[in-house]
């Protein structure tokens, strides 16, 4: 399994785009950063997409690619829960933000949008794909994502913490994880449930205390101006957990 990072951060500028991952170049994870790190052709390899949220930094290039698509006459499968779905249908592709490409009056919808629901594992290009429900300000869900050799990702998307939930369900050799703002956040990470560094220790710890073990953790969705002060407290973790804990960035490719 190939994983790509187009995107890493929560901002965007020359240098930060929003969160996006590439597995294989075939199954994106949230589409912050889609169609800015793509060329026309690799979009157009493209064969689904596996939103976690309606925020609009993980749905932003729906559209774009939508319409990159609709003047190839190609379509293209977008995965997700309802709220997601109605996002999408009822604000950016709503006819007046954008053309309704998640409508066809012949059935042949330049975005086909699945409806998910979470523990219910399905099979999507190959892969076993599992949503499970993370902590968010809106509903969220992260996934398990299964390659044919069983090795697997859990991509938590935006979360906050709290998770313990969820680690039976999931034995990965890598988890991408959001880690926001430094640890003098971190009354404001459990408000709006995002994570520092020391709230990611926590769930880490957690986590070891079900599986026996820890797998290499990224970190994704960090703050740009904030990104040095949150790698210095993740490198103390890291040291303390003895673990493998580093931050993404654009253009990071991983061979799981």
């Amino acid at each position: 399994m190939k994983i790509g990072f187009l995107g890493a951060h929560n901002t965007e500028s020359r240098d930060s785009r929003l969160v996006s991952l590439l597995i294989d170049d075939v199954l994106a994870l949230d589409a912050g950063g889609l169609t800015s790190s793509l060329t026309l052709e690799q979009q157009l390899r493209l064969k689904a997409v596996l939103l976690t949220h309606c925020h609009y930094d993980h749905i932003r290039d729906i559209p774009l690619i939508a319409m990159n698509l609709f003047l190839s006459q190609a379509a293209i499968d977008v995965y997700s829960i309802p709220s997601v779905g109605d996002a999408l249908a009822g604000c950016l592709l709503n006819g007046e933000l954008y053309n309704r490409f998640m409508e066809s009056p012949k059935g042949k919808e330049t975005i086909r949008f699945h409806t998910i629901e979470p523990y219910k594992e399905i099979q999507i290009e190959g892969y076993g794909v599992l949503p499970l429900p993370v902590v968010h300000s809106v509903p969220a869900v992260g996934y398990r994502v299964t390659s044919s050799d069983g090795r697997s990702i859990f991509y938590t998307g935006d979360t906050g913490p709290g998770l313990a939930h969820l680690w039976r369900f999931v034995s990965p050799q890598l988890i991408v994880i959001e880690v926001t703002a430094p640890n003098r956040y971190r009354q404001f990470g459990i408000e709006k449930c995002h994570l520092t560094p020391g709230l990611l220790k926590e769930e880490l710890l957690g986590f070891r205390e079900v599986k026996g073990y820890l797998p290499d953790v990224l970190t994704v969705h960090m703050n740009p101006e904030l990104e040095a002060e949150i790698e210095s407290e993740l490198s103390g973790v890291a040291k303390e957990l003895g673990n493998s804990i580093t931050l993404a960035y654009e253009g990071r490719q991983v061979d799981l």
